[in-house]
């Protein structure tokens, strides 16, 4: 169902910080607001949901 929260874990892979947050599925994609990690990494991510 579009507009329910997930719960998605973004791992970066240039430092391997990991970060769980809550998203919503819109449209096929999953917005959560995430824009960078620490490491100034705003491309290199691995995302994972969890329903």
């Amino acid at each position: 169902m579009s507009g329910n929260r997930i719960k998605v874990t973004i791992r970066c892979r240039q430092c391997g910080e990991r970060f769980i947050l809550k998203g919503r599925r819109d449209n096929g994609r999953i917005e959560t607001g995430f824009k960078q990690c620490i490491c100034d990494n705003d491309h290199d991510l691995e995302m994972e949901t969890q329903e």
